[in-house]
C-alpha cells in the first residue's frame, strides 16, 4: 500500500467543552480506531492538509496554497505547540513536482501553523514530530475562495508524487464539517478594529493586537463560548451545524466522484454550513491524492452534530 487516507474534524472545544456531547464516547472510540490503523500502516511520511485561523496566514498576503519546508505550531487553544519534523528535501521535491504539473503553491521556509494542523497531527500520529510531516496549507478562512476544482487538482498531483516517492504516505485532511466560528474569527470588515488589524497584519499594524493578546482572546472567548452553548445562548442554528448539508457532501465524497465538487457553489455551502465547511477543501485534496495514488474510495467512520464542540464532527478513512 502506497498511501493511507484519514480525514477528521478539529475544534478548540474538543479541549475545553463545558459539557461532553452525547456521542463523546463513540467519538473517542472512532479516533482510537483511526490511530491504531495509522500505527499499523506505519507511514514513512505524512502529507497534512490544513487551514489556519489567522495565526500563521494573514490577509496582507493570503496564498491559495502553501507548502511548508519547515514549520512550527503556535500554542493556540485546541492546538499543540512545537516544531514539526518537516523533511525539507522532500517538501522541495514535492513543490518542484507540483510546479512541473502547472500547480503553483507558495512556499514557506518558516511556516506557522495552528490547531487546524496540530490537533489532527498530534491526535492521529501521537505527537507533532513522531513522523516526518509536510504541511500543505489551503486558504479556507476568507474570501475569495479557492475553487474545489483547483484543490482536487492539487491533491491529484500530490498523489502522483506520493506514488512515485516509494514511501508509505499518510494523507491527512483536517477540518470541517459544518460550523461557523465567526464569533472568534470575524469576516473582513466585521471585527473590532484591533481584531481586524491583527487579521490583516499579524501584529504589524500599529492598531493591531499583539500575538499574546490574540492568543489570550481566543482562550477566553472559547471558554465563554462553551458555557454559552450549554446555557442555550448559542445554538446549532447559530453555528450553522447542518446535517443535511454534511450528508450531501459525504454522499458524494464517499462515492469517489470527487470531480462532482467542481461545480459546487461555495458561497451557498457557506450559507448552509458555515465558513467552517470550507475546511472540507482539505478532505478533497487528501482524498484526491489517495485516489490518484491507487487508493480505495473513502469510508465514513463517524458523524455527529455536536453543538457542545461547536462543530458537526466527521471522520473518514480509506486504505
Amino acid at each position: 500500500m502506497t498511501t493511507f487516507l484519514t480525514c477528521a474534524s478539529h475544534s478548540p472545544l474538543l479541549h475545553c467543552f463545558a459539557k461532553p456531547p452525547t456521542d463523546w464516547d463513540a467519538l473517542q472510540v472512532a479516533f482510537e480506531q483511526r490511530r491504531e490503523a495509522i500505527t499499523q500502516f506505519n507511514p514513512d511520511l505524512v502529507v497534512a492538509f490544513g487551514s489556519d485561523h489567522f495565526n500563521g496566514f494573514f490577509m496582507k498576503m493570503m496564498p491559495s496554497f502553501c507548502v511548508g519546508t519547515a514549520a512550527r505550531a503556535t500554542g493556540d487553544i485546541g492546538g499543540y505547540e512545537g516544531e514539526l519534523n518537516v523533511p525539507e528535501a522532500d517538501a522541495v521535491a514535492m513543490v518542484e513536482h507540483l510546479r512541473a504539473e502547472d500547480i503553483d503553491p507558495a512556499v514557506s521556509f518558516r511556516m506557522t501553523i495552528d490547531h487546524a494542523f496540530s490537533q489532527t497531527i498530534h491526535e492521529m500520529c501521537g505527537s507533532l514530530d513522531a513522523v516526518p510531516v509536510i504541511p500543505v496549507f489551503i486558504n479556507c478562512i476568507t474570501t475569495p475562495f479557492v475553487p474545489f476544482r483547483r484543490t482536487r487538482m492539487l491533491g491529484e498531483s500530490i498523489g502522483r508524487w506520493a506514488k512515485a516517492s516509494g514511501k508509505r504516505v499518510l494523507l491527512l485532511g483536517s477540518g470541517g464539517m459544518s460550523h461557523h466560528p465567526t464569533r472568534y474569527y470575524p469576516a473582513k470588515g466585521e471585527g473590532d478594529p484591533d481584531v481586524e488589524a491583527w487579521q490583516l497584519s499579524g501584529g504589524d499594524d500599529p492598531g493591531s493586537m499583539t500575538p499574546a493578546q490574540w492568543l489570550e482572546r481566543l482562550e477566553v472567548m472559547h471558554h465563554e463560548g462553551a458555557e454559552m452553548i450549554v446555557r442555550g445562548e448559542r445554538t446549532a442554528k447559530d453555528m450553522r451545524l447542518n446535517e443535511e448539508s454534511d450528508r450531501k457532501f459525504l454522499q458524494l465524497f464517499t462515492s469517489g466522484k470527487l470531480d462532482g465538487f467542481d461545480s459546487w457553489d461555495q458561497y451557498k455551502l457557506v450559507e448552509e454550513g458555515g465558513i467552517g465547511s470550507m475546511e472540507l477543501h482539505t478532505w478533497i485534496a487528501a482524498a484526491a491524492a489517495h485516489e490518484t495514488a491507487g487508493g480505495d474510495k473513502p469510508e465514513l467512520d463517524f458523524y455527529t452534530v455536536a453543538p457542545e464542540l461547536g462543530i458537526a464532527c466527521g471522520l473518514v478513512h480509506a486504505g
